[in-house]
Order: C-alpha cells, then structure tokens, then sequence
C-alpha cells in the first residue's frame, strides 16, 4: 500500500479514509493503461512518501511546498536513503530513485501530480490544488514542446546501427551471440516500428500477420487502442533471422501466441524493466565504444548516448520517418497519436528550411569581391 496519512480535508465523495486509499483509487481510473499506471503510481508515491517524512498530509500541501518538493526531485537526499538501482518494490534495498530527476523529468513528475491533485478536488478529498497557485505555471507545467528533442541525429543513429549489427566472432559462445540478435531486434524493432517499450515487451510472434500479400503489426497502445502498423522489409528480414535463431520458420503464423522478445531459455518473454534496462545498458556501452574510437571530438554524440532512454528510440524512429518524408497522416497512424498536432512535433523540414535562408544574412568578410573597405560610407 502507499504511504500516506488521514487527511484533514472534509468528507469526500469516494470511499477512502487515507491519502494512500484516495491515489489508489485515482491510480484506479488507468487501469487499462498499465504502463501509464505503474508511471504515475510512481511519482504519487514519491510524494506521499517525501510527505511522510514531514509528517504532513495532501490536504496539507502549500503552493511553497511545490519548490522545496521540485529541488528535493533534482537532488533527492539523503542519497543512501532515496536513491539505489532498479529492484523488486518488496525487497527492503528497493529506493524510490535511480538518480535525480533532470529536468524534464521533473517537470513530468509536476504534471502528472497536478493531475492528482485536479482529480482530488473533484472527488472532495483536497479543498484546493496547490499547482494552480504556480504563477510560472504554464512554463513548469505545460509538458506539451514545441519539436522533440530527444532523439538521435541520423549520422549518430547511422553509427549506432553499424555499431550494433557487427556480427560477434566466431569464438563467441552461443548466449553471446543470442544476446547479439535479440539486441540486435530490439534496437530494429524500436527503430522500424516506432512501439513504445511496453508494446515492445508484449509483442507476439502472432501479433505480425500477412494480409493481400503485406506485413502488418497489430499492436494495442495506450487506452487499450488497436492499431496496424505496416512492416517494413528490413523488419521482417531481422524478424526471419530472430526465429530462425530460435528453431522456428522464418515467417510466424496465426496461431503463434508466444513472445516476440525472450529470455536465454528460448521461452519465456521479457519484461518492461529488463527491457529498460538492456537497451540503457546498449546506449552506455555504445557511448564507451564511441568515446573511445572518436575522444573528444566526439563529446557531444557520447553525451547523447549517455542520456539516451528507451523513449528515445520512438522519438528518433518518428523523427526519421518524418524527414524521409512519411506523410503526416500516415506518421500519426504509425506513432498513434490522436492529435496531429502531438505528431507535427516531429516535423523539422520547416527548422531547417529556415536556418538555411537564415545562413544567406551574415557580416561582411574582409577581402572577399563586393565586401566594402573599412570606413566605406553605404551608398
């Protein structure tokens, strides 16, 4: 159960007698998005639990609370008792932290606890939402960005994808070159198909069927939305190579309920957080490749990698389609976004077009025909 205490707040209109009672029942209305769910569960608990340790209640959050709660985000101490690597939430080493909060990360977590808080008032649980008193509101709490910045340039993802589909040697065991294709897929699947990590880990071998002759995939997304994506040649190829590797055909048939992505056994699936972190750990070893081929010519690359999520890969996958000049009513399909607005922040040919008429204005050049001479008067 959360942490969280009786409130002060007056009767409310849904049955609970604690904050914790009150987030679970507002954590209740995602239950058909689970990976939204278990991100906002997340960030409710960090603030009951950083609310715990002053022994205060929701009803008790005020608007200078806000600051002190998004620096605590920044720099979440004391660091043994908060921060600590991924592990069960039942195993007493667990932390709500991995590290601190950068921040978009933070400006995230604000978002999604005004929405708590929004939902708190309405049910009659809090008497006010201490957000709405943020005078820089719009700028802390508007997540909506004008262009995704988040993603690889194409040169950078051009050499990770060199980098990643080096064949091991020929002395490589049988788990490492496993590992080697299944990395390899991940990476492909991310790119081609654009799936956000819990599509990628739910993925069936069955969910990629022929229809008239093409690949699709069928993916159900956030809000438990059905989609069809079609699947590029390249997918297919690394898909063919993935099952055969298994001991399966090429092709997958209808009646394959099984996982797409497996563990060493051959069998089971991955999770999302073995997932997570097969593909932080790919970046940090890209970046260390890099580093060490490039210095500190490339520094910026290595940095990028090094902060690289698996979100990162959908941003660059939906970025890369939108500059091969995918068409946005086919790229909101492929990204399944309800809004073409969401997908028009991919769109960098405008940017770019501009920052290039842009390049015509600059200062005279010493020397160069046409330039005037110094003290010159203008005609």
């Amino acid at each position: 159960m959360l942490p969280g205490g009786i409130p002060t707040s007056g009767a409310g209109r849904i049955a609970a007698t604690s904050d914790a009672q009150a987030v679970a029942l507002w954590l209740g209305e995602y239950r058909a998005s689970p990976n939204t769910q278990r991100a906002y569960r997340r960030e409710a608990e960090r603030l009951l639990l950083w609310l715990n340790e002053r022994d205060m209640s929701l009803a008790e959050l005020r608007r200078d609370h806000l600051d002190a709660f998004e620096a605590f985000l920044g720099d979440p101490m004391p660091k043994e008792r908060w921060v600590g690597p991924t592990r069960a939430r039942q195993d007493p080493r667990w932390r709500p932290f991995r590290g601190p909060l950068s921040p978009s990360s933070r400006r995230q977590s604000l978002v999604i606890l005004q929405g708590l808080c929004a939902w708190l008032v309405e049910a009659g649980w809090l008497d006010h939402n201490p957000f709405r008193l943020m005078r820089d509101k719009r700028r802390r709490l508007d997540n909506r960005q004008t262009a995704i910045e988040r993603y690889l340039e194409r040169p950078l993802w051009e050499w990770l994808w060199q980098w990643l589909d080096q064949p091991p040697s020929l002395q490589a065991s049988r788990r490492e070159r496993f590992l080697w294709m299944r990395r390899r897929l991940v990476f492909g699947f991310a790119y081609l198909l654009a799936p956000r990590i819990g599509e990628m880990s739910g993925a069936r071998m069955d969910d990629f069927t022929r229809l008239e002759g093409r690949w699709w995939w069928r993916v159900t997304g956030k809000g438990g939305k059905t989609a069809r994506i079609p699947v590029p040649p390249d997918m297919m190829r690394l898909l063919a190579e993935w099952r055969t590797s298994l001991g399966l055909s090429p092709e997958p048939s209808p009646d394959e309920p099984t996982p797409l992505l497996r563990g060493l056994d051959g069998q089971r699936g991955v999770g999302d957080n073995h997932l997570y972190r097969l593909i932080r750990a790919t970046f940090e070893q890209a970046a260390s490749t890099l580093e060490r081929q490039l210095g500190v010519d490339a520094g910026r690359e290595v940095a990028q990698l090094r902060r690289a999520t698996p979100h990162w890969l959908r941003h660059t996958a939906l970025t890369h389609q939108a500059q091969a000049g995918v068409e946005l009513r086919y790229l909101a399909e492929t990204a399944r976004h309800s809004r073409l607005d969401t997908t028009a922040r991919y769109l960098h040919a405008e940017a770019e077009e501009w920052h290039r008429q842009q390049s015509r204005h600059g200062l005279a050049v010493h020397g160069k025909a046409g330039a005037d001479a110094p003290g010159k008067q203008p005609v």
